[in-house]
């Protein structure tokens, strides 16, 4: 893609938030669960699994972002069966992140955008904490991320080795236990983590509980995200 953009439709929070700080303008609508910046003000247009097409359609955007992951398989292909340009995404690393984010930015006509350079400088060389984590993404049953997740990725830069293999296993607790991490990781979404709801099945085990924004969000928070996490990871 080599034209630039100026009504956009994002169906990926980390996207929405990176096209307001980019060029807050051009978008013009977004998800239910794209909750940055604060004070967003644009047409919703439902969940990220479960857009309202038609009403996608109606905002007729030049562009709309989406993730392979995050995002419907058959709402992309709706939305390019109405003659939509539709351009998916899939960073599973830091350094893909960063990549997508330039050319996402390319496409609004400013590749290098004050935060995105911030981001690159935040992960040149990030504190190495050297410790191995289970981190727990939903209960009931209990579900957990794993190593081949772009939050992974993230974590493993800090120095932080996730215990479970593939993306997002299920395991129970004691096997959990079994794999012997040093601690548990709790972010607050997609399932809300609280002291008081998730480390009293790992009496165990010391908890540290984390941003979800900051651990899995690929757009601005990638500034912040090597402090915040690093900052809630000692914080035993």
């Amino acid at each position: 893609m080599s034209q630039t953009f100026s009504r956009i439709v994002s169906l990926v929070p980390s996207l929405t938030e990176a096209v307001a700080a980019t060029a807050p303008g051009v978008l013009v609508g977004a998800t239910d669960f794209c909750t940055h910046p604060e004070g967003l003000d644009v047409q919703r247009v439902g969940g990220t699994k479960w857009p309202d097409v038609e009403a996608v359609i109606r905002l007729a955007p030049d562009l709309v972002l989406a993730n392979q992951e995050e995002n419907r398989k058959e709402d992309v292909e709706a939305l390019r069966a109405a003659g939509l340009t539709v351009h998916v995404g899939f960073p599973r690393t830091v350094a893909a992140a960063l990549g997508h984010l330039a050319e996402i930015c390319a496409l609004l006509g400013d590749p290098d955008p004050a935060w995105l350079q911030e981001a690159r400088a935040a992960w040149e060389n990030p504190t190495h904490l050297d410790l191995r984590a289970a981190v727990p993404i939903w209960k009931k049953p209990w579900m957990w991320l794993g190593d081949d997740t772009f939050a992974a990725d993230v974590l493993a830069r800090l120095g932080v080795t996730v215990v479970h293999s593939g993306r997002y296993p299920k395991m129970g607790v004691a096997e959990t236990a079994g794999l012997r991490p040093d601690l548990l990781v709790f972010p607050d979404e997609p399932y809300a983590f609280s002291p008081a709801d998730g480390p009293e099945a790992f009496p165990a085990l010391p908890s540290s509980f984390v941003s979800g924004r900051h651990l899995t969000w690929y757009g601005p928070s990638l500034a912040e995200a090597p402090a915040v996490l690093t900052r809630s990871l000692i914080a035993l």
